[in-house]
């Protein structure tokens, strides 16, 4: 059996370190500039659906770039790709930060900018391989989800912080110095890589055709639809947290069940990669993903705000059932399509977590926020159990389940 591997050794890799301080910096950029934007919004036009559009404008668009650019992922330099997109966010920033524009001028150039935003994050998760071999790729990528979640605990606090002192703009020009930092580290620090790519052609064609090729292939499709369907039809029940928590009476305790969800996800990510070893961690998938949806069943007794939290917190560690997924995929994908495969992936959670929200929400409309999220953790169990072959190859779930007493 394989030792666990510790993430002493991940950041012992001065490479990766690099790579992480970069993200870091996009991460902590992105944050600043999207409540910036909301909060500008906001203020210029008083609409609360201009300001939601302006959080998100960044994000919406990643679709299409995975749609339609993917192939440059591959033909493209991985260092120059996010380099060049760093340099785009800069720039787009510093036009926000001059408040030259209009309220619907900067959503729109928001979302225009965003649109490569598929290619520079699949450009830096398949150079994640290359950086760190074995199970350290494995907890690389688990540092790396440890960020984003990070991010998200501490995020709104800082970005809070940072506009209460200098105003929107004047945090719209820390987002413009931490891109040309993050820049600057990566074009002095991180070594250049040459593309894997080999086709040529338009990039829109060339996006279409991989796709096809790795959809086709059935293990490909069933890692791909294994990240994807489970996490995010709960992102339905996260859409609703907010009016569950006036459901309960107490609304100001929706950041606190926000918080829940991502101090789970971080505690996941930190037992599983840390403490499991990598054939236990792989075999632990299926029931991990069973996590996911399972604790939200308990939502059907409308619990207070403190039970609610640990709920949701037992179903934000489901999330690490991913880890277990990492290696098999990786192995999966033909190197030559590593960046593109990689994009694929995450432009379909995104594209699905935006679909699932969006119809929590809607179902939110005829149902209370508890039922929606009872829903979405039932309709996670059945996602779960039908991908159960590829969660845990051999394993039955049904017997599984019996000898759980479920």
């Amino acid at each position: 059996m394989a030792r666990v591997t510790t993430y002493r050794e991940v950041f012992a890799v001065r490479q990766f370190r690099v790579l992480f301080a970069g993200y870091t910096l996009f991460l902590g950029g992105e944050t600043v500039k999207m409540l910036a934007l909301s909060v500008t919004v906001y203020a210029g036009t008083g609409s609360s659906l201009l300001a939601a559009l302006a959080y998100v404008a960044g994000f919406l668009p990643y679709a299409l770039g995975g749609t339609f650019l993917l192939a440059y992922a591959d033909r493209w330099p991985p260092r120059a790709v996010m380099i060049g997109y760093d340099l785009l966010r800069a720039a787009v920033a510093a036009v926000l930060a001059a408040g030259l524009l209009s309220p619907v001028a900067m959503l729109v150039l928001v979302f225009v900018a965003g649109i490569p935003s598929a290619v520079a994050s699949a450009a830096r998760s398949a150079m994640l391989p290359d950086l760190l071999d074995g199970d350290r790729y494995v907890l690389g990528r688990a540092v790396f989800s440890m960020a984003a979640g990070g991010t998200q605990v501490v995020g709104f606090a800082v970005g809070g912080v940072l506009i209460a002192g200098v105003g929107p703009y004047g945090a719209l020009w820390i987002t413009v110095a931490s891109c040309l930092l993050s820049a600057a580290l990566l074009r002095l620090r991180l070594a250049g890589r040459p593309g894997r790519g080999t086709g040529g052609g338009y990039a829109v064609r060339e996006t279409w055709r991989v796709n096809r090729e790795l959809l086709r292939v059935p293990a490909i499709r069933g890692l791909l639809l294994a990240q994807w369907l489970p996490p995010a039809i709960v992102v339905g029940a996260e859409g609703v947290l907010v009016p569950y928590a006036t459901q309960i009476g107490m609304p100001g305790s929706a950041g606190l069940l926000f918080t829940a969800v991502a101090l789970g996800m971080l505690a996941g990510d930190l037992a599983i990669g840390r403490l499991v070893t990598p054939e236990r961690r792989e075999r632990l998938s299926g029931p991990l993903a069973v996590l996911l949806g399972a604790p939200l069943l308990g939502f059907v007794v409308v619990p207070g705000p403190v039970t609610a939290g640990l709920l949701l917190a037992v179903s934000g560690f489901g999330v690490s059932y991913q880890l277990g997924l990492a290696r098999r995929f990786l192995a999966a994908v033909p190197e030559a399509n590593r960046g593109q495969a990689f994009g694929l992936a995450l432009t379909g959670t995104m594209a699905l977590q935006g679909l699932f929200a969006a119809s929590g929400g809607a179902l939110g409309e005829v149902a209370s926020p508890g039922v929606v999220v009872v829903a979405a953790g039932a309709a996670s169990l059945l996602a779960v159990s039908g991908l159960w072959r590829v969660l845990a190859p051999g394993r039955c779930l049904r017997s599984w389940l019996f000898r759980r007493g479920v």
